[in-house]
């Protein structure tokens, strides 16, 4: 199962991103949600402006975003774009993927 996990700062904004784990949906190779995911991600995180402020991570089954300061206008649309990504596949394959906010 993959399992997400946001955190939001003081001020509103998204700050913890991680997404761990494969969704075992169909063999290795063949795993859409883990594909759909991993799209997600990746696209995501390549779009981020000020990239070099976060700590990033993408391995195999492993994602990480963190911001230790407060995210421009373009960068928090990304985070938030990524999480509505997520939000749409777990709505789509509830039994692969769990998502859990301090909201």
């Amino acid at each position: 199962m993959i399992k997400v996990l946001i955190n939001h700062a003081s001020n509103g904004q998204v700050n913890f991103l991680e997404i761990k784990g494969h969704a075992n949906s169909a063999p290795h190779g063949e795993d859409l949600v883990c594909a759909e995911v991993s799209a997600v991600v990746t696209g995501g995180f390549n779009n981020l402006k000020n990239y070099k402020d976060y700590e990033l991570k993408l391995d195999e089954g492993y994602a990480l975003f963190k911001a230790n300061s407060q995210l421009d206008a373009h960068d928090e649309t990304v985070i938030e774009t990524i999480i509505c990504g997520l939000n749409t596949i777990l709505e789509a394959n509830p039994r692969f993927i769990t998502i859990k906010t301090d909201k």
